[in-house]
């Protein structure tokens, strides 16, 4: 996991000359997918080169993607793309803050592995039976409904 540090310029002379560190590095990284590389700025030049306006750059992109995530929120139960909102969100944080990369790196790793579990032919067809059962309980109930009371709304019901 990539945290932003350097470990080649803090590592011991013992850690760089061994094969084998380099080696296991080399291989975390492939197993990771991703190169192990510092987390870098996404602002132009010009602005990481005044402290102060790069830290209001950071402050302006921490607003848009919040709100831009508040959006999302919102329309987790109104009408809308409520998670593609949040992700969106999410990938302007990880514009300009590590930590919102690496929750943006590991989302996109569970999301895939998701995606890959519900191809699976087995859980497919586990899903589609549970379904199709869920659907067959709802239109038996919604028949007796009918068939007892017939198109009465509930809350129109006399007594009975």
């Amino acid at each position: 996991m990539n945290t932003g540090s350097d470990r080649g310029a803090q590592g011991s002379a013992a850690d760089e000359s061994t094969p084998e560190s380099t080696t296991a590095a080399s291989a975390e990284a492939a197993a990771e997918g991703t190169a192990q590389t510092p987390h870098v700025s996404k602002a132009p030049a010009f602005i990481k080169s005044n402290k102060s306006l790069h830290l209001s750059w950071q402050v302006g992109v921490f607003i848009v993607g919040l709100a831009v995530i508040a959006a999302g929120v919102a329309m987790l139960v109104l009408p809308g793309p409520g998670w593609v909102a949040i992700f969106a969100g999410l990938a302007i944080w990880a514009t300009e803050f590590a930590w919102a990369h690496l929750v943006l790196r590991w989302t996109k790793r569970k999301v895939t592995e998701a995606a890959q579990k519900a191809l699976d032919p087995k859980v497919r067809r586990r899903n589609i039976i549970l379904t199709s059962v869920g659907l067959v309980i709802a239109g038996a109930l919604i028949g007796f409904y009918l068939w007892k009371y017939g198109l009465v709304l509930p809350w129109n019901l006399k007594d009975q």
